[in-house]
Parts: structure tokens; C-alpha cells; sequence
């Protein structure tokens, strides 16, 4: 009788610490979620500021830029996409499709955003009215901040991610539905190829 009962005392003693464990990792798994998830709010909140430096930019130059029309409603074009991509990952950062939308509507923007600050070069004018220097500036402080937004945003993903995929936690996060999150990276062609140096 002894026996059996230290034998029901250990299986309860393994069931209790499994459910510890259990509940340990889902609890992790909540916690490393909404770190995340605060952390897109972040990115959000600098990229809503750089969504309204835009018109205000794209404003500025419309004077100057009367042969360039097709530049301006390019950067118009693809702010509004951004805009749209971002409405839709900041319901759900976690949605990898939505991340992945957002990160090429970025991109978009971005290249727009730099097709028109090559195209100003070419007008002195432009380069040097007060509004446009002081947007230029602002629009640089924003991205800087975008980018810090967005490393802190990937380092907490990535901490999520590799939480979620570490055993036991692994079967915790497939049995409650702990999908992976996707980063936050904006694919630049140009960054990928190495620069070309000649000495001739």
C-alpha cells in the first residue's frame, strides 16, 4: 500500500511539474509576443510621422518640379500603398504576409522618396527654400528613427522566434497556435550588390 501511494505521490509531483512547465512557456510566449508587438507599435509611430512629412514635401517641390509630375505622383503612389500596408500589419505585426507587403510597400517608398531628392539636386532653387530644407531634415531625423524602431522591433522577433522554436516551448507554441513572426526587413537591390571600384 506504502508503494503505491509514493508512486501516485511521484506521478502527481511529474503531472504538477509539467503543468509548471506548461504554463511557464506559455506565459514566456505571451510576454515575448507583446514585446514585440510593442515594439511595430514603435515602427508604427514613426512611420505615421514620416506618412505626413510627405504630402507636406511632395507640396514644396510641386512648384518647382512642374516637368517632374510623373516623380511626385509616383512618391504620392506608393506613400498611400505604404500607408495602406501599414494600417494592415499594425493589426496584426505577427501576420507574415502583412509584414512582407509592408516591407516591399516601404521599399517602394523609399525609392520614390530618394528618385525625388535626386530630381531636387538639378533645381537650386528648390535645394535652397527654407521649407524644403527644413522637411528634408525632419524626413532624415524620421528615417533614422524608423531604423532604430525597426532594430528594435527585428531584435525582439528574432527573441520571440527563437523562444517559440527552443524545445519544450516548441510543443507549447504549435499546441496554443505561437505562429512565427516575420521581421521587419526592407529589400534593397542596391545594398545587395557590391560596389563596383576601378583604378583606371
Amino acid at each position: 500500500m506504502t508503494i503505491l501511494l509514493v508512486l501516485l505521490g511521484l506521478i502527481a509531483l511529474v503531472a504538477l511539474a509539467i503543468v509548471f512547465v506548461v504554463i511557464g512557456a506559455y506565459n514566456n510566449l505571451v510576454s515575448l509576443r507583446n514585446r514585440f508587438k510593442n515594439a511595430f507599435a514603435q515602427i508604427d509611430v514613426q512611420l505615421k510621422r514620416r506618412y505626413d512629412l510627405i504630402p507636406n514635401l511632395v507640396e514644396t517641390a510641386k512648384g518647382y518640379l512642374k516637368h517632374e509630375s510623373s516623380t511626385l505622383e509616383a512618391v504620392i503612389a506608393a506613400r498611400s500603398a505604404a500607408v495602406s500596408a501599414n494600417a494592415r500589419a499594425a493589426q496584426n505585426p505577427g501576420d507574415a504576409a502583412a509584414m512582407k507587403q509592408l516591407s516591399g510597400a516601404e521599399a517602394a517608398l523609399t525609392s520614390g522618396l530618394g528618385r525625388l531628392m535626386a530630381v531636387s539636386e538639378a533645381y537650386p532653387d528648390l535645394k535652397a527654400n527654407q521649407n524644403m530644407m527644413q522637411l528634408t531634415e525632419e524626413l532624415t531625423s524620421t528615417e533614422n528613427k524608423v531604423a532604430f524602431a525597426r532594430q528594435a522591433y527585428n531584435d525582439a522577433v528574432m527573441v520571440y522566434n527563437t523562444a517559440r522554436e527552443t524545445f519544450p516551448t516548441v510543443l507549447i507554441a504549435n499546441l496554443f497556435n505561437f505562429a512565427a513572426a516575420e521581421l521587419f526587413a526592407i529589400e534593397k537591390p542596391e545594398e545587395k550588390e557590391a560596389p563596383k571600384v576601378s583604378f583606371s
